[in-house]
């Protein structure tokens, strides 16, 4: 049995209205889970970057990324297994305090690296940036508190070094 890994995917996709419905929907239709999506412009106004996370054995992987490269908007498909890479979460948490919790969720922020961003007499929301294990950890660490909302993004991955993806295609 094949082992089941946590598999980071950059698409370089053109920027058409339908293109993240198109590939969603392949994941869709052959019953692939996705982890994390997250879509946004590149530095070239033709290209759109979809970075999508998910877990799946080497094979499975193997099958997305080639139905992703038939897809006809896909300019570029690269999976990070193995490469240096830079990935980053963004967490918006809103979490119950008063005057008794408030300075013990500050000194967890500062541990975490997390910044408030909206102080209310009842409630605080926190940011926080990073590694998925990171976000984890920090969500954990807060659930002993009353947590009222939770915002998470998908993943954004670019990887380390010279290698830049719109200049390999």
């Amino acid at each position: 049995m094949e082992n089941v890994n946590r598999q980071i995917i950059s698409i370089l996709v053109n920027n058409q209205p339908g293109v993240l419905s198109r590939i969603a929907g392949l994941f869709s239709r052959r019953g692939y889970n996705i982890d994390g999506l997250t879509v946004c412009a590149t530095e070239d106004e033709r290209y759109s970057r979809m970075t999508i996370t998910v877990t799946a054995t080497p094979n499975t992987i193997r099958q997305i990324v080639a139905q992703l490269e038939k897809q006809e908007d896909v300019v570029k498909v690269m999976g990070f297994d193995g490469k240096e890479v830079a990935f980053r979460e963004l967490l918006l948490i809103k979490i119950a305090v008063d005057g008794a919790t408030r300075s013990q969720i500050v000194d967890l922020c500062a541990l975490f690296g997390a910044k408030a961003i909206d102080v209310n007499p009842d409630n605080m929301m926190l940011e926080l940036t990073g590694s998925t294990d990171k976000v984890d950890n920090f969500v954990k660490t807060l659930s002993s508190y009353e947590i009222l909302e939770i915002a998470r993004t998908g993943g954004a991955a670019l990887e380390r070094g010279g290698t830049i993806m719109a200049k390999t295609i």
